[in-house]
């Protein structure tokens, strides 16, 4: 039995398995880094694009992704696209806004007030790039998600990729998660008391983040999907309740905005890119909001509607906390906020409570993915046993490493250029190059290789900048 559970996570690494959980996973998976939802939609597993079966598909019995994001159970592979214009513009806001909205401001203090463009910038070229998806997507319609597309580009290898760097994105948003929860609830605890047993050689912010951690893990051994869907929900709520706080603070003058804003600080630049371009990814689930739409024509227009959208709420608070704590602003804008205040309090808890709500729906693909490429001759209890202490494994891991490497602005910043400039920027230009290339004009194939060069650039120095921040921190605590 265990050389069959060995071969099983074998082939839960493959991405060229030909189930049809395999690309769904990677889908689900890709949206839980944002938190949105979206509404049923029809779904065709990779094993019948090949055979050009549609979605007549006896692989599986249901579509994951449609099951893990909304709360009501969807029948097997709806045929019907129903998401209108407006409900389109709301998912993919849901999309956007997540864990990148506490480090703008951080951002704009340290890049200046001239940074702001490189945010908009950034936004436009990503509003861009998600055109680009649905130009690929109107190509191939046998193509349902990211990898999809990756693999019509580029075949094998660009499935691989696609779905490396989704896995990477997804696993390293969770350690900027715990780092998260750390920071905030030494926060919350500030000047309480904790009485440790002598045998436990551990600090009070290391055994608090360890019980938030050991809160949430049970939500691994989930099963019920319904369940799952409502802490999607539930970090949906706390995003909206973090930006309400830090704006109550702002317009009933808790602390008075008399900061001036730096104009330019060039060498910063490149770190502060990475948390810039990190609070747009949301292009691995952007295929299936493609799909999802009564006229996919439209898609166009949803993106430019909902990353202005987007850019605007992200300069608005940027500004708003470089302009209320100047200097001082925290890598995340809850932790500068006066401790005292009732807002604080609420906004602190949104933010210690935001990653107990994903870590059961960012291991959901992989969960469920494991389970169904594990041997049938195992039992359903075996499954979920193996399920749920791999769950656990990992979850420690994250822990560890998080608790290890607590430095939130850098390993989010690394996140953003490492990994999150690539998914928004380079792959889609290269995606719509290879696919496109007997067609596209020259101004806008040179319009694609400058951005694709743009977005390398970008990563490259980013993650050289990111990493030295990280490594110089790292080694400042070791010496203290």
């Amino acid at each position: 039995m265990w050389n069959q559970i060995r071969k099983s996570f074998r082939k839960l690494l493959c991405p060229e398995s030909a189930d049809c959980l395999s690309h769904r996973s990677i889908q689900v998976a890709s949206e839980s880094v944002h938190g949105e939802k979206l509404v049923p939609q029809r779904v065709t597993c990779d094993a019948c694009v090949e055979e050009n079966k549609g979605s007549k598909c006896d692989h599986d019995t249901q579509d994951l992704k449609s099951a893990v994001v909304n709360e009501a159970e969807v029948e097997h592979h709806t045929d019907q696209a129903n998401s209108s214009f407006a409900h389109s513009v709301i998912n993919m806001i849901g999309m956007l806004i997540g864990l990148g909205q506490l480090s703008t401001p951080y951002a704009l203090e340290n890049g200046g007030w001239v940074s702001a463009f490189l945010l908009a910038g950034l936004g436009v070229i990503c509003a861009y790039t998600s055109h680009l998806l649905g130009k690929c997507l109107a190509k191939s319609p046998k193509s349902r998600s990211y990898t999809d597309i990756g693999q019509h580009a580029f075949g094998s290898n660009g499935r691989f990729l696609a779905a490396t760097f989704i896995y990477l994105e997804i696993f390293m948003a969770l350690v900027s998660y715990t780092i998260s929860l750390h920071d905030n609830l030494i926060t919350v605890f500030a000047g309480t008391q904790l009485r440790l047993p002598i045998w436990a050689k551990l600090y009070k912010s290391q055994l608090l983040t360890l019980t938030g951690v050991l809160v949430a893990l049970p939500s691994l051994w989930l099963r019920d999907l319904s369940s799952i869907s409502f802490l999607s929900s539930g970090g949906i709520l706390m995003s909206i309740v973090i930006f309400t706080s830090v704006a109550c603070t702002a317009i009933f003058q808790v602390v008075k905005a008399n900061h001036s804003i730096p104009a330019l600080h060039l060498h910063k630049i490149p770190a502060i890119s990475g948390l810039y371009i990190f609070s747009y990814a949301g292009h691995i689930v952007f295929p299936d909001l493609y799909k999802s739409m009564k006229d996919p024509s439209k898609f166009t227009m949803v993106s430019i509607v909902s990353f202005a959208s987007v850019t605007a709420l992200y300069a608005s608070l940027a500004f708003m906390g470089a302009r209320l704590f100047g200097p001082e602003v925290s890598s995340q804008i809850t932790l500068s906020m006066p401790r005292h205040h009732i807002i604080t309090k609420i906004a602190l808890w949104a933010t210690v409570l935001t990653p107990m709500t994903k870590y059961a729906l960012e291991f959901a693909p992989f969960a469920i993915q494991l389970e169904h490429n594990l041997p049938n001759s195992i039992s359903s209890r075996t499954k979920t046993v193996i399920r749920g202490a791999v769950g656990s494994f990992l979850l420690l891991v994250i822990l560890a490493l998080a608790l290890s490497v607590p430095y939130f602005e850098h390993v989010l910043s690394l996140t953003g250029s490492l990994v999150s400039v690539s998914i928004c920027i380079v792959f889609p230009c290269a995606f719509y190059i290879k696919l496109s290339w007997a067609q596209i004009s020259k101004p806008v194939l040179t319009l694609n290789v400058i951005l694709l060069v743009f977005g390398l650039l970008l990563g490259v120095f980013g993650t050289i900048s990111s990493s030295k921040l990280l490594i110089t921190s790292l080694e400042r605590a070791r010496h203290t």
